[in-house]
């Protein structure tokens, strides 16, 4: 899916309106009926809702919303705010719909006070804003985010730009619990300098014109479930473990053990064939008894690992709880040396990467980095800005010919060619220590398994999110551990092998 700026989405619209054809209002009507369709699967038709409109499209779509749910029996009211001197032609045709006296003039003080039941339904401003907000719309929507209320905004919380808002205001932007986006999500929605307002975002069709959309460019893409299943291999009746792949893991050193375990188990349950385990002596026992299924390449390093790489294996994952120490330093660098066609590399092994960025250019081509912020940081230099992060991010990928999963809320995939996928699966339960020790199993694992290095890395950072999601049918977020992804990765590839993804 296609994540597209502010000017191809009105472009996006202009396009359906001239060669669908349909006229403006209808295209309106809609979105309105897509929302309200949203809503009655959720809400019962005794909860009151309060909209809130501006004079412009937004708020049209929110007059038509307004008109439908009455025409359910939701107990709703409707409250305007003026927009320039004129509203926009389908924000008042949709208005003669309605009888004047059900129109209540918005102010923060009609907002101070709504009942606690009541949802408000934010519709005052669309993807259109190119400047920040001020004055008493500001103040009404500061009003807006102060109240306890849930609040759903349609399309886009208002105040908010659609791709990067750095020079915005971000105390004009609505807080919303829910958005119901059009078609796709906008940028902002998956940047952490203002995903947060958009809340829980869900994608609603439209019916947005598929020619435009095919042919449209955009670096920026939406991984979703149905563009991670297209990746997955499933597995065939005569497959046995010497063509299941072979990976090799680097991890583990002194009071670091846990991140091999759990890089080992994740590269477990991709179905690689054979797993083994290169670390120091002192974590022999811990894994031979921890991980019965996989192997272990004996490294003559006691506490960490050391010594000459000096091994043939086809594809390898290293970095999980290796450290720093000199002598690690000297056994990566010749495990760079050795022209390894696959890798992919993850915690201190991209530290010590970062602290000799002329090992850069001895990785092959296509090895994925999996770096978390700081990370990253290391290797490229700070940033000033979410835009500033994602031109770095490019650059980088572009100039290394490498894949970097920049690790977050949203996880980009930044491939070689310049395009960056954001992820659409995944929870807060996943910030904690060792998740990303299991995703760099699990992108190994396939690797191994002969998936492209793009597919691996697409489809590893989408199962690693989903797994952590089936989890939370058992297990409260704040309270999930690295292990428990481990534990929802076989709910995944049963749902990609029954084809229950959609």
């Amino acid at each position: 899916m296609k994540i597209l700026h502010q000017s191809q989405i009105r472009e996006a619209d202009r396009q359906t309106l001239a060669l669908e054809p349909i006229s403006s209002i209808a295209l309106m009507e809609r979105a309105a009926k897509a929302c309200m369709d949203w809503i009655i699967e959720r809400y019962d038709n005794d909860r009151p809702f309060w909209l809130i409109c501006g004079t412009g499209n937004n708020g049209g779509d929110g007059l038509a919303l307004y008109r439908l749910l009455t025409e359910k029996k939701y107990p709703c009211r409707l409250f305007e705010y003026p927009l320039g001197q004129k509203p926009s032609k389908d924000y008042s045709q949709n208005r003669k719909r309605i009888k004047e006296k059900e129109i209540i003039k918005l102010t923060p003080e009609v907002l101070s006070y709504p009942p606690g039941e009541v949802i408000l339904i934010d519709a005052l401003l669309g993807t259109g804003l190119n400047r920040p907000l001020e004055g008493m719309l500001k103040k009404i929507i500061q009003t807006l985010n102060l109240l306890p209320n849930k609040v759903i905004s349609i399309d886009t919380p208002s105040g908010l730009f659609s791709d990067f808002n750095t020079d915005n205001s971000f105390d004009g932007i609505v807080k919303a619990t829910h958005t119901l986006s059009f078609q796709m999500p906008k940028l902002a929605f998956l940047l952490p300098e203002c995903g947060e307002k958009a809340g829980c975002f869900h994608l609603l069709d439209i019916e947005i014109l598929p020619s435009y959309l095919d042919k449209v460019q955009t670096p920026y893409h939406y991984l979703t479930p149905k563009t991670a299943k297209s990746h997955f291999k499933s597995p065939k009746k005569f497959d046995h473990k010497g063509n299941n792949g072979h990976l090799l893991l680097i991890a583990g050193s002194r009071g670091k053990m846990g991140a091999a375990v759990l890089a080992a188990k994740a590269g477990l349950r991709t179905g690689v064939g054979k797993l083994s385990v290169l670390t120091p002596r002192c974590g022999i026992e811990i894994l031979q008894t921890s991980i019965p299924e996989g192997m272990i390449e004996i490294n003559n390093g006691i506490h960490s690992i050391s010594g000459y790489y000096g091994l043939e294996y086809k594809v390898i994952a290293m970095g999980p709880g290796i450290g720093t120490a000199a002598e690690t330093k000297d056994y990566l660098q010749s495990v760079l040396a050795s022209g390894t066609t696959q890798m992919v590399i993850d915690a201190d092994a991209i530290n010590l990467i970062a602290a000799h960025p002329e090992w850069i250019d001895k990785l092959p081509p296509n090895t994925i980095l999996t770096p978390h912020p700081k990370e990253f940081e290391r290797l490229v230099g700070p940033w000033e800005n979410d835009k500033d992060k994602l031109e770095r991010l490019r650059h980088f990928v572009q100039k290394h010919q490498l894949i970097c999963v920049l690790k977050g809320a949203h996880t980009g995939i930044a491939l070689p060619d310049g395009n960056i996928w954001f992820n659409s699966s995944g929870n807060t339960g996943m910030a904690t220590g060792g998740s990303g020790d299991v995703l760099t199993g699990i992108i190994g694992g396939l690797l191994a398994k002969d998936y492209t290095p793009e597919a691996a890395a697409l489809l590893g950072v989408y199962t690693h999110g989903r797994a952590a999601d089936l989890q939370r049918q058992f297990l409260s977020p704040p309270f999930m551990l690295a292990s428990d992804i481990i534990d929802g990765l076989n709910g995944v590839w049963m749902e990609m092998e029954n084809s229950t993804i959609k």
